[in-house]
């Protein structure tokens, strides 16, 4: 049951990829590459949560480590800029419940001003939900762009063909 899980996984985050990457009108040959490095993304990281219990924010990081590392080996191969693998790669494992939860909690302070109880739960649940919302993103910028510093002379030349 758990590789089945891990491919679903794998699976979903690889379509909604696709989805984001066609917002932005990649060249064709890029599909494939985004497909494969969402998948491999998402399933690290829900791996590293399920099955390892690491934190979201750490998990994100690994993973989108992983994927500005595969962006940076498949860009040079299919003649393409990082940034077009790996941005759509990353949007699926954008914390979108973590940030309804915080506009909620905002929502509902605004409304309950009146009651003391009240703003104290709501007040904590803005913070808490949206100090993960903010850490994750953080880590899915930092951990895609580590390997652009850590090899710009590749980064910058993978859209050129080497003269023979």
């Amino acid at each position: 049951m758990m590789i089945f899980d891990i491919i679903t996984d794998g699976l979903f985050a690889a379509v909604a990829a696709i989805g984001f990457g066609a917002i932005s009108d990649p060249p064709l040959r890029a599909f494939p590459s985004i497909a494969l490095l969402a998948a491999i993304g998402h399933a690290l990281r829900f791996c590293l949560m399920t099955y390892v219990g690491i934190d979201i924010a750490t998990a994100s990081l690994c993973a989108s480590f992983t994927i500005g590392m595969g962006s940076l080996l498949l860009g040079k191969r299919i003649l393409c800029p990082m940034t077009v693998l790996y941005i759509p790669a990353l949007l699926p494992m954008i914390p979108g419940m973590y940030a309804y939860k915080t506009v909620f909690a905002l929502i509902m302070f605004m409304q309950n001003l009146g009651t003391p109880e009240m703003l104290q739960k709501y007040i904590q649940d803005i913070f808490s939900n949206g100090l993960v919302t903010c850490s994750v993103i953080f880590m899915l910028a930092v951990g895609a762009t580590f390997p652009l510093f850590l090899f710009i002379n590749r980064a910058f030349s993978m859209t050129r063909r080497k003269k023979a």
